[in-house]
């Protein structure tokens, strides 16, 4: 393999007389080109023997961030980087090429001494840090990637900011109604109580005390809905997977919104095979998808609609979980915008909730290696389904 050769220059004259031409020689270590990277090796050593130049070889697995600054798409290639203009040679033919240039360089470089003019880097080791340089090269890829890391951290944090002061608007919004129902319900029942109306208190007291926990609910589940956004905005989930069964886990759930579903006179289908086999997942985290696409379903169902979920066992490696409603549908060109963060359809702007629900559900089915996407028909409904690993 070459080695580096280039000379520091001094001063004056001499500086002229130093190793003007700089090259950068990038190589792979694939056995089919091996031999051409040989022959172009000794063909550079034959040339030194006459001509005066630096040469650095670089490895492109060691080195990627050059291969990227000089833009290269084939090797082996050799870059001349000094005097400039930089210029690139590459592909199988390149000792061709080094032929056809090579009159033209050291007829360059004749110019330059004869004008007394020093290019750029010509008083620059390979590695320092002159312009034109390998070092200054390498520097500004770093600085570069920096730069544009950064920028990525700064919009990343804009977003966040800008997310968490919508919330914090809706919350101040959303929370006024309910809360204002649950005080008007306490209010309403301590003013019984003081007139010493017994009558009234006792028709009173079922149908407020429902009303003030109905409310209480609603705001509970806001809370809820943002501390998950919360975590899911500031981190990674952290899944621990152990083998778990949708059909247990399904009816457990599903037995929780029977007062819901008694609320609205809406009918829950389940079909829950007994033999589907176990998934690997964490089972707070899928028992969290579910809930979501549930309490979605039964958000936008009307009363005495349908609602169903399903198991189905796909393939050896896949069991599919569909959530389905016969609600209004989504529209056709908002089916993929509704799994991102806060995205809320224009009808629902009115409606409880921050958008959050499906994004965390995606989120949670993504970090089980899963896949989560929605059927619809404007009008009929929608099937809201998701994939997870077999155990």
């Amino acid at each position: 393999m070459l080695k580096s050769n280039s000379q520091q220059a001094t001063t004056g004259k001499e500086n002229i007389n130093q190793a003007l031409l700089e090259l950068l020689l990038f190589v792979d270590h694939r056995s089919s080109s091996r031999d051409n990277i040989d022959k172009i090796e000794n063909h550079l050593q034959d040339l030194k023997q006459d001509y005066s130049f630096a040469l650095k070889v670089i490895d492109i697995k060691e080195q990627p961030h050059l291969v990227e600054h000089f833009r290269l798409v084939a090797t082996p290639a050799l870059v001349k980087i000094s005097p400039l203009p930089r210029q690139t040679l590459a592909g199988s033919d390149l000792i061709a090429q080094l032929k056809k240039w090579w009159p033209q360089w050291q007829i360059a470089l004749e110019k330059l001494k004869d004008d007394s003019v020093e290019p750029e880097s010509s008083a620059q080791s390979l590695d320092s840090p002159g312009i034109g340089s390998l070092g200054y090269s390498a520097e500004l890829m770093k600085l570069s990637d920096e730069i544009f890391r950064l920028k990525k951290e700064k919009e990343e944090l804009l977003e966040q900011l800008k997310f968490k002061d919508q919330v914090l608007a809706m919350l101040a919004h959303d929370l006024r109604s309910p809360l204002t129902a649950a005080s008007i319900s306490v209010e309403t029942l301590e003013l019984a109580e003081n007139h010493q109306d017994a009558e009234r208190v006792a028709s009173l007291k079922g149908q407020l005390y429902k009303q003030a926990r109905k409310q209480f609910q609603i705001m509970s589940r806001m809370i809820e809905d943002l501390l998950e956004a919360s975590k899911s905005m500031n981190g990674k989930l952290h899944v621990k997977p152990h083998p778990l069964s949708l059909q247990s886990l399904c009816q457990e759930i599903v037995t929780h919104f029977k007062e819901r579903l008694k609320a609205k006179s809406q009918t829950l289908e389940t079909d829950l095979p007994q033999d589907v086999p176990k998934v690997y997942a964490d089972e707070e985290l899928v028992r969290q998808a579910i809930v979501n696409l549930l309490d979605n379903a039964l958000k936008y169902t009307p009363e005495k609609g349908k609602i169903k979920i399903s198991i189905l066992h796909r393939t050896a490696q896949k069991v599919q979980i569909t959530v389905s409603d016969t609600g209004p549908g989504i529209p056709e060109e908002t089916k993929d915008r509704i799994f991102e963060g806060h995205f809320r359809l224009k009808r629902d702007e009115n409606k409880d909730g921050y958008g959050l629900g499906l994004s965390l559900c995606r989120k949670i089915i993504g970090a089980h290696y899963g896949q989560i996407w929605v059927d619809s028909i404007p009008d009929e409904g929608s099937c809201f389904h998701f994939t997870l690993p077999i155990y």
